[in-house]
């Protein structure tokens, strides 16, 4: 590649653009599951808010975290990708499909015994934990189809042919809202199930999107040279897939705990404070989704450069998806500056929860300019491979320093040591949600500083002659 293409940057970030716009569709579009759940639920009961907020947490951080696994076939296939192999795509394809089917069966039983988690959660009245727990064994149905689901979302983003995925997102949206509209509120003719009601629907629609995207790689002309097929799993590509997928999903996992523990310690301050909880987490999950979007398109734009061996374009890849970041963090804190209080009482009927969320929504431009950056840098590492230190530096970042310094200063010993500045920062916030938010944003922020010096050094090393030094760090 010449040089004069290395320094096209409008043209290198028209590239990240193209391949970002779709993934952020097709994300916004997942993400309106839980926005259609938290509203339509919000709308049912307040104690069938407060025991989907529950549910929901849990199953991301099972989710999440087997699915980050799944995400190293994103680096992988790319390399392949940008090196021309085709039929190693296909070939890594179908080796990430048995990891998927394998890892269902650790994911279920992380959602069958719910009591492990909901003890955080203090005295939970009987209600709210049984339809928790309901509301987890509906959703045990959705994991295989998920999770598989997720290999063609990455053999689309990997290959740069993200668009199909985003429209089998798109339509999933609407059929998500029909069921949930049929479960939930017992119309024809079943029962109303408020909670366990969107999980059934979340289930149903997960069955309809995997069997969509099977037969999207079957009719589109796009997947024949990869030559697609399940094989037979084979231990060197399934260590392979683990090595790096394995600290990719630990870094995921380390994140949503740290979110999904929060929900849960929020609980003890009852159930509007965990209602506006619900709601300003989902609201950080849609403004999440722009810097998400970049970073995977970055990432895989990246590792498409380096399985080609064009190191310096990669590097220029990394920067402008910076700059591009910046940008739509900047027009995302406006919005949420101008629309906090329409936010807030589009979510739910009830006037104590939408006062509450109102208040704590004070906190998420903060929360999201250290989001934003935390999640761009963690992308870029995993275009070349790196996954593992990245994992140790979140952990003390997120879960050390923001999660547990999230409980020492909200419910712990430290209780009330923020007050002072939770006044300042959001007046009127429900004191222990608040100093949770503080301190994740605290450690999100350092995350991102963390993340920044480790992708610096990776950039020294990485280049054509030293090239396996950086390998799997």
């Amino acid at each position: 590649m010449s040089s004069v293409f290395h320094h096209n940057w409008k043209g290198q970030a028209g590239q990240i653009l193209r391949q970002a716009w779709p993934v952020l569709v097709g994300s916004w579009a997942g993400i309106a599951f839980g926005v259609l759940d938290t509203v339509m639920v919000g709308h049912s009961s307040a104690i069938d808010l407060q025991a989907m907020g529950l549910g929901v947490s849990i199953y991301i951080t099972v989710f999440i975290g087997l699915m980050g696994v799944i995400h190293a076939l994103i680096p992988i296939i790319a390399q392949q990708f940008g090196a021309r192999r085709l039929t190693e795509v296909g070939r890594w394809w179908g080796q990430g499909v048995w990891l998927a089917l394998l890892l269902t069966l650790i994911g279920t039983l992380g959602l069958a015994f719910p009591d492990i988690w909901l003890r955080w959660s203090g005295d939970l009245s009987p209600e709210v934990h049984e339809r928790v727990t309901w509301y987890l064994r509906s959703l045990i149905l959705a994991l295989p189809a998920a999770l598989v689901f997720r290999t063609i979302y990455c053999l689309g983003t990997a290959t740069s042919h993200p668009k199909a995925v985003m429209l089998i997102n798109l339509f999933s949206v609407a059929f998500k809202a029909l069921f949930n509209w049929v479960l939930i509120f017992g119309k024809l003719g079943l029962p109303a199930m408020g909670a366990v009601g969107s999980g059934l629907a979340t289930t149903v629609v997960s069955w309809l999107m995997l069997a969509a995207g099977l037969w999207l790689l079957r009719a589109d002309r796009y997947y024949q040279p990869f030559s697609l097929k399940l094989g037979l799993p084979t231990w060197a590509a399934q260590k392979e897939l683990l090595r790096l997928g394995l600290p990719m999903g630990g870094s995921y996992l380390i994140e949503i705990c740290a979110f999904s523990f929060m929900a849960l310690l929020v609980a003890r301050e009852g159930v509007f404070a965990s209602g506006a909880h619900q709601i300003m987490a989902n609201l950080a999950a849609v403004c999440f989704m722009v810097p998400m979007a970049v970073g995977v398109a970055a990432a895989s734009v990246s590792a498409q450069a380096i399985g080609a061996g064009q190191f310096h374009r990669a590097r220029h890849v990394g920067m402008l998806s910076l700059a591009i970041v910046l940008a739509g963090v900047a027009l995302t804190i406006t919005l949420l500056v101008l629309l906090r209080p329409s936010l807030a009482n589009a979510y739910t009927d009830d006037p104590d929860v939408a006062l509450l969320a109102l208040l704590l929504l004070q906190l998420l431009p903060f929360f999201h300019f250290c989001d934003a950056f935390q999640c761009l840098i963690s992308y870029l590492l995993r275009a070349y491979k790196v996954a593992f230190v990245p994992m140790l530096l979140q952990f003390f970042a997120l879960s050390v320093l923001g999660l547990g310094g999230g409980w020492w200063f909200g419910f712990g010993p430290g209780a009330g040591a923020l007050d002072s500045i939770i006044q300042w920062l959001a007046p009127g916030a429900p004191l222990g949600a608040a100093s949770l938010w503080t301190m994740a944003s605290l450690g999100l922020g350092a995350s991102a500083l963390l993340l920044l010096f480790w992708y610096s050094h990776i950039l020294r090393l990485y280049n054509p002659a030293r090239r396996k030094t950086c390998t799997h760090q």
